[in-house]
């Protein structure tokens, strides 16, 4: 169904496009938020990314690959979203792991210093992390989808990761000063 709207959209149906962006814009603003923290910007970059699809379409080689290349063309959008608001947003996501909570404050307490650390974070690296975890993307994928090397995504899943703790650590130790701040 997908494959037969792309080729009547890449012929100029405009009918066949908006179907496709009916069905794709709740998962683009997901993945949009949860890599920008911010649901205006969030929208912007979805906006900008099926405007993208729609002026690009006779880019995309392989119809079967419509939902890759539009997070490609998401993830862009986010980019230039970020570096434009110089990546400042309120951070709302982080997975669950679907464990019993004990104490509701200690779980959000964890859950905000978390997402402080996600906020620090490049775009760039949030992407990787947020098309990986909360996608369940397969690193090689995500190189696909965002044109780089599967040894780029690699490092960038690593180096968040790896950033992420060493954030987590450093709040844990000085917590305080760490987190009066705005970052």
């Amino acid at each position: 169904m997908v494959r037969t709207l792309v080729e009547r959209a890449r012929e100029g149906d405009q009918e066949a496009f908006g179907e496709l962006a009916r069905g794709a814009i709740d998962r683009l603003y997901r993945v949009a938020y949860r890599i920008l923290r911010d649901p205006d910007l969030a929208r912007d970059a979805t906006q900008q990314a099926l405007l993208e699809a729609w002026r690009g379409l006779s880019g995309l080689r392989d119809p079967d690959r419509w939902e890759a290349w539009t997070y490609r063309l998401l993830v862009r959008a986010c980019y230039r979203e970020g570096r434009r608001e110089g990546q400042v947003g309120v951070v709302r996501l982080i997975s669950i792991d679907g464990s019993v909570i004990d104490d509701p404050a200690e779980a959000l307490a964890d859950r905000d210093d978390l997402e402080r650390a996600f906020r620090r974070l490049p775009t760039d690296q949030r992407a990787v992390v947020v098309l990986h975890h909360y996608l369940g993307i397969p690193l090689k994928e995500i190189a696909e989808t965002l044109g780089i090397p599967a040894g780029t995504a690699r490092s960038r899943l690593h180096n968040a990761t790896r950033r992420l703790r060493a954030e987590l650590d450093a709040d844990a130790l000085d917590p305080v000063s760490r987190k009066g701040h705005a970052v």
